[in-house]
C-alpha cells in the first residue's frame, strides 16, 4: 500500500523537447494545483529558436513550478521533482536536481543515437550516475501509444500524447485533480474529437498507473495555502497587464487601443487584447515597432487610451514618437516586457536591462514616469496606475515588466471594478479662455494640458513636434518660451510624487542596519531570501520600488538611515546608479545577468555574510 506523506511544498520541472508540451504540461500541473487551493510560482524555460534542434540539449524546454500551503515568493531556486522525457531533458536538467531529488524518466528515446546526441557516452539510466536520486525509469511513450490505441491516431500522434500520461501520474502523485485538465482537453479540441479523447484517455491512463502500480511507495498531500476571501484565477503577467489596460480604459470612460508589433516576451500582451473586442478594445497588429507606437499615439490624439507593447529592441525603436508624445503631451502605456540584451541578445531569458533607456532613452529633455510591476499578478495594478496617470498628467507612461513576469504565473485576486478608483480624462468640450478660443496648453492644478478631441465644435487646434507656445500651442523658436515648456514638461513629471505613496520598509525587529531594496521581479527573491535570513537569527529591512520615476517623496531619508544599502538587479547596477546620482549615498550592487530570476539561498548567503560583517564591527 502506498504510503501518504503531508508536506508543505515542493518544486516540480518538466522539461523536454520544444516539441514535447511541456510549456503546456506544466501550464496544466499549475492550474490542477491552483484548483487545490495551493499558492504557486511558475517559470518556463525554452529555446529563442523556432524549431530549436531536436534531441539536444540546446533544445529543451522546461517549465518548473513551486507550489505550497504557505504564501511563496519565487518559482524555487533548485527542482525537487524533474520529469525528463528524453536525455537531452535528463542531461540539461539534471545538475539542478539536489541529492536525493525525485527523477521521472520517459525511456523511450534512450537510443545510442540519442544519447550521443544529447552529449552522452553512457546511458546514465545503466551507469550508475544517476545513484544519488531517486529515479523512476519507464517507457511513458509507449504507455502513452498503448492507451489511445482505440483512436485511431497515427504512431506519430499517438506518442504526442506522452505528456497528458506524464501529467497524469504527477497528479495522482502529488494528489491533483485531473477533472480541469480534461475540462481544458475538451474545450481545446472540440473540433477534433479523435485528438480529445485521446489526450484525455493518456492522461487518465497516467493517473491510474500511478494509483495501482507499486512503483511509488510514497504520495504526497499539501494542504490549501491560507488566502483572502475572493474570486482568483491563474494569471501571467502578459495577461494581468492586458486585464489592466482593459480595466484602466473602462474607467476612464475611454475606447483601448493597442498598437503592437509581435516580440518575444510581450506578443501575448497583443493576442490577449485582440480577444477582447467584446470589451470595446482595438487592436492593431502593424508592420513595425514605430508604425505600432505611432498608431497608438494617434489613437490616443483622437480620444482613445492608446497603448503598445514590445521588448527592449522595440522600445529602442519607439524612441523617437516617445519623445513626440511628450511633446504633444498626450496620454499613452508603453509596456516593455524586458529581455536578455543587448540586440537580440537571449530572447526567452528574463533581465532588467532597460531601465536605462527608460529613463533617459529620448532625445532632448523628454521626462516619463516609470513604473515597475513586481510579480506577475501585480501586473494588472502597475498596467491600471500607469493608465490613470497617463490619462490625469497628459504623458506618456512606461511600464516595466519582464519575462520571468510575463510568462511567469501566480494566483490573482480579481478586484471588484467598484474598488477600482476612477480615472478622469476631464476632456475639454467647450472654449477654456476668456475671449470664447481654445488653448491646447491651458494647464489644470496638475500641469495637465487641456485635451480636446479633435472634431469638437469649436476646438480647433493644431498639434505636432515643434516647440509650443505657452498655452496656445502655436510653433515658437523663442528661447525663454522653450526654456519655460521644458521646465514645465518636467515640473509636471515631479508633481507625480504627490500620487506615490512613500516607500515603506519592512524591517519587524527594528534593529536592522542593512537595508535590501529592490524594484520589478527582484521582489520575490528579496522577500524570499529575507525570510531565510531572518529564520537565521539575524535582523535585515527591505523595501520595494514601484516607481522609478519620480522616485518616492521619502526615499532619500529611508536611505539615509541604514548603515548598508544593498540594491540586487538582474542587471549590472542601473537603479544603483539611479540611485546615487540622485541622492548622492553610496549604495551596494548585487547583480546577476544568467537570463533567470535571482536565486534565494544565493542572495541569503550573501546577505548573512554582509550583516555578520557589519555586526562585527
Amino acid at each position: 500500500m502506498t504510503q501518504v506523506t503531508t508536506i508543505d511544498h515542493v518544486v516540480i520541472r518538466f522539461a523536454g523537447d520544444s516539441g514535447d508540451g511541456m510549456q503546456l504540461t506544466g501550464d496544466r500541473f499549475t492550474q490542477d494545483s491552483a484548483v487545490a487551493g495551493n499558492d504557486f510560482v511558475t517559470l518556463p524555460n525554452y529555446p529563442a529558436e523556432i524549431r530549436a534542434p531536436a534531441g539536444t540539449v540546446a533544445g529543451v524546454s522546461s517549465f518548473q513550478v513551486h507550489f505550497a500551503d504557505y504564501d511563496i515568493h519565487t518559482p524555487g531556486d533548485h527542482p525537487e521533482v524533474l520529469v525528463a522525457m528524453n536525455p537531452a531533458a535528463l542531461k540539461a536538467n539534471i545538475d539542478d536536481l539536489p541529492v536525493g531529488g525525485l527523477v521521472l524518466v520517459d525511456t523511450a528515446d534512450f537510443t545510442t543515437r540519442s544519447l550521443a546526441k544529447a552529449g552522452y557516452d553512457a546511458n546514465p539510466l545503466e551507469d550508475g550516475s544517476l545513484s544519488n536520486y531517486q529515479v523512476h525509469a519507464f517507457n511513458l511513450t509507449a504507455a502513452a501509444t498503448t492507451a489511445v490505441e482505440p483512436f485511431g491516431l497515427s504512431r506519430k500522434d499517438a506518442a504526442r500524447t506522452k505528456n497528458m500520461y506524464a501529467l497524469g501520474v504527477l497528479d495522482w502523485l502529488y494528489g491533483r485533480s485531473v477533472d480541469s485538465t480534461v475540462n481544458f482537453l475538451t474545450k481545446k479540441f472540440a473540433k477534433k474529437p479523435e485528438i480529445r479523447d485521446a489526450n484525455v484517455a493518456s492522461l487518465k491512463a497516467g493517473y491510474y498507473f500511478g494509483e495501482t502500480s507499486e512503483a511509488f511507495a510514497v504520495r504526497y498531500e499539501i494542504a490549501k495555502a491560507p488566502a483572502e476571501s475572493g474570486t482568483y484565477r491563474q494569471v501571467t503577467g502578459n495577461r494581468a497587464v492586458a486585464y489592466g489596460l482593459v480595466a484602466g480604459a473602462a474607467k476612464a470612460g475611454l475606447p483601448l487601443y493597442l498598437g503592437a508589433y509581435p516580440i518575444t516576451p510581450a506578443t501575448e500582451v497583443l493576442q490577449y487584447l485582440a480577444e477582447a473586442k467584446s470589451a470595446g478594445v482595438m487592436t492593431y497588429q502593424a508592420e513595425d515597432e514605430i508604425a505600432a507606437i505611432g498608431a497608438a499615439l494617434g489613437a490616443s490624439f483622437a480620444g482613445c487610451l492608446g497603448a503598445t507593447s514590445t521588448s527592449g529592441p522595440g522600445l529602442a525603436l519607439k524612441a523617437e514618437i516617445l519623445g513626440l508624445a511628450v511633446m504633444m503631451e498626450l496620454p499613452l502605456v508603453v509596456v516593455d516586457v524586458q529581455r536578455g540584451g543587448p540586440s537580440t541578445g537571449m530572447p526567452t531569458k528574463t533581465e532588467q536591462s532597460d531601465l536605462n533607456i527608460a529613463l533617459f532613452g529620448r532625445h532632448g529633455e523628454a521626462p516619463m514616469p516609470v513604473i515597475a510591476a513586481q510579480s506577475p499578478a501585480d501586473c494588472f495594478a502597475a498596467a491600471f496606475e500607469a493608465a490613470k496617470i497617463a490619462v490625469e498628467y497628459r504623458t506618456p507612461v512606461l511600464v516595466l515588466t519582464d519575462g520571468y513576469l510575463g510568462n511567469g504565473a501566480e494566483p490573482w485576486r480579481v478586484p471588484e471594478m467598484d474598488d477600482l478608483p476612477n480615472i478622469e480624462p476631464n476632456l475639454t468640450t467647450e472654449p477654456n479662455q476668456p475671449d470664447g478660443s481654445y488653448w491646447p496648453y491651458a494647464r489644470d492644478e496638475k500641469l495637465a494640458r487641456a485635451w480636446a478631441i479633435p472634431g469638437t465644435p469649436g476646438l480647433t487646434h493644431r498639434i505636432g513636434g515643434l516647440e509650443k507656445a505657452v498655452g496656445t500651442g502655436a510653433v515658437s523658436y523663442d528661447t525663454d518660451n522653450h526654456e519655460m515648456m521644458v521646465r514645465t514638461r518636467a515640473q509636471k513629471i515631479e508633481g507625480i510624487v504627490r500620487e506615490i505613496p512613500d516607500v515603506v520598509v519592512d524591517d519587524p525587529s527594528g534593529q536592522a542596519k542593512v537595508l535590501v531594496l529592490g524594484w520589478g521581479s527582484t521582489f520575490g527573491p528579496i522577500q524570499a531570501a529575507s525570510r531565510l535570513v531572518r529564520n537565521s537569527g539575524r535582523s535585515v529591512a527591505t523595501a520595494h520600488l514601484r516607481y522609478i520615476n519620480p522616485l518616492p517623496a521619502n526615499l532619500g531619508e529611508v536611505l539615509a538611515s541604514y548603515d548598508r544599502v544593498i540594491v540586487p538587479e538582474m542587471n549590472l547596477g542601473q537603479l544603483a546608479l539611479w540611485l546615487r546620482a540622485t541622492y548622492l549615498i553610496n549604495v551596494e550592487s548585487y547583480t546577476r545577468v544568467n537570463g533567470l530570476p535571482l536565486r534565494q539561498s544565493e542572495l541569503a548567503d550573501n546577505l548573512n555574510a554582509i550583516i555578520d560583517e557589519e555586526a562585527a564591527k
